[in-house]
């Protein structure tokens, strides 16, 4: 998409970033941006107090739309890779506004992530120096229950992966490989042994969505199952940095297939080893609550270090494709110069990197309004999986657009291309917009809290908001070309689409 300047002769050069990444790569960033260890370890206690033990089924239920979300971004990668991915995407297909709001809530979906997972990453801090003996801290009582504590430790946390990410997406990706290597054994090893050993009887009622409690328990499950999915598109916002851009999109499927089987494994041996209420009551510490029903110190605090490790990656995971998202924004002049300033030592965008940390930590600041951490993140995740379920369904929408010639010309590469991404985008649409009536229904006042709809409605709303806010002061102000470039479609994707298989 053209960034030229309006009665510039020579336009300056576009920036440009450094390839360096293969495939495994790539799904190094993804999985550590999915964060398994820590979506078993938190998200399935979140989600268990909303569908009881119905995890393994509501698991393989979003699954099946993100799955159509995961063949758009393929496609659409194979034709035009570009870091703004759906920033870029819906722009070209659908229209530049909708396009602008794709690429903002992204960033405001993961700023939000980035706030709740540092004070997870306190927490898990706080938790082993528990374990080590270390209760107090001058006169203060450590509490890894307590927002304001974890998000304390977790800000100093974010403030190294942060200039770590500076460093360049290949540093970042190895220091995750080897943090993944040990996560996953162990999340295998404990699971494992769980499910072999867990006092509770397997039943198969486990894999029965029609038993889940109700229709809002039923959108409300799905929306946090979603959340527990997203980040395996963090492929996609390295794919101009990847050496082959094919492998972004190796490295997006082969990541969410890989979560998938995780979370049912996680599942089930959750529900083996841990009665609903156990599931529900821990929050935060469920994983660490996991581990010492299976084993004595100090092997009972691997699982803890596990979540130790996946928080922390996931924190460098985040930062790395906010940065190069609104390095792609910037060059279209919708965002600050500042953002897609390229470093000449490092070739990442550094100092937007540093700028998305920073303002990672300022939101992150505010946290302690909801001093419970098991309130915050229910909070977080509920809002946070209804702007990214929008966000998912404008890009299968704009596959959709995009290759909708296909229908004429190959029936089953248009059933792949145009009707199941369109399928996946109307689920994600409905069950955020039940979901959203629901908690209006549910409330007659506003109040801060995670257990009050009006404020469960209007946090997502007000990230939203707050993306068309910004386009228009891009489309007015800045005078961004993109809203000029950025409408339609040439119609060439599917002969493009044959020639890069």
């Amino acid at each position: 998409m053209s960034d030229q300047q309006p009665h510039s002769v020579d336009p300056p050069a576009r920036p440009e970033l450094r390839k360096s990444l293969g495939v495994l790569d790539g799904v190094a960033i993804a999985a550590s941006s999915t964060a398994a260890t820590t979506s078993i370890g938190i998200g399935l206690g979140v989600t268990a107090g909303v569908v009881g033990l119905h995890l393994p089924a509501i698991m393989l239920l979003a699954f099946l739309p993100v799955l159509g979300i995961a063949g758009a971004y393929s496609r659409l990668n194979k034709v035009e890779p570009n870091a703004g991915n759906g920033y870029v995407w819906v722009g070209r297909s659908l229209t530049p506004w909708l396009g602008f709001v794709v690429g903002w809530v992204s960033i405001v979906a993961v700023v939000a992530f980035l706030a709740y997972t540092t004070a997870v990453t306190g927490s898990a801090l706080i938790q082993l120096a528990g374990d080590a003996g270390l209760h107090r801290v001058g006169g203060l009582a450590l509490d890894p229950g307590s927002t304001a504590q974890t998000t304390a430790v977790g800000i100093l946390v974010l403030a190294a992966v942060t200039l770590t990410a500076v460093t360049g997406v290949r540093t970042a990706a190895r220091l995750q490989a080897w943090l993944l290597v040990f996560e996953y054994v162990v999340l295998l090893g404990f699971c494992g042994y769980g499910i072999v050993t867990g006092p509770h009887d397997f039943s198969l009622s486990w894999f029965d969505p029609f038993a889940i409690p109700s229709a809002t328990a039923l959108a409300q499950g799905m929306l946090l199952s979603v959340f527990c999915y997203w980040g395996f598109e963090s492929a996609f916002t390295v794919n101009e940095e990847v050496r082959d851009p094919r492998d972004a999109s190796r490295a997006g499927t082969t990541t969410l297939f890989t979560m998938l089987a995780l979370f049912l494994l996680g599942s089930v041996a959750f529900q083996r080893v841990l009665s609903e209420e156990e599931l529900v009551g821990h929050g935060a510490e469920g994983l660490a609550f996991f581990g010492d029903r299976l084993a004595s110190q100090p092997w009972a605090t691997l699982p803890l270090i596990a979540l130790m490790f996946s928080a922390v990656a996931s924190l460098q995971a985040g930062v790395i494709p906010t940065a190069r998202g609104m390095f792609a924004m910037s060059r279209d002049r919708t965002l600050g110069p500042v953002w897609s300033k390229v470093s000449p030592r490092y070739g990442t965008p550094a100092a937007g990197t540093v700028l998305i940390g920073a303002l990672a930590a300022v939101v992150a600041g505010l946290a302690p309004v909801i001093p419970r951490l098991a309130d915050l993140i229910m909070a977080t995740v509920t809002a946070v999986g209804i702007v990214v379920a929008l966000s998912y369904a404008l890009t299968a929408l704009a596959a959709a657009v995009r290759f909708r010639a296909l229908l004429r010309e190959n029936w089953w590469e248009g059933v792949r291309a145009v009707v199941l991404p369109s399928l996946s985008a109307a689920v994600l649409l409905g069950l955020g917009g039940y979901l959203g009536w629901s908690f209006y229904t549910s409330a007659d006042h506003f109040e801060v809290s995670a257990d009050n709809g009006w404020f469960l409605l209007l946090t997502p709303l007000a990230m939203i908001a707050s993306g068309f806010v910004a386009a228009a002061w891009a489309k007015w102000v800045r005078r961004s070309p993109y809203f000029r470039t950025g409408e339609g479609t040439d119609a060439d994707a599917p002969q493009l689409l044959a020639t890069t298989r």
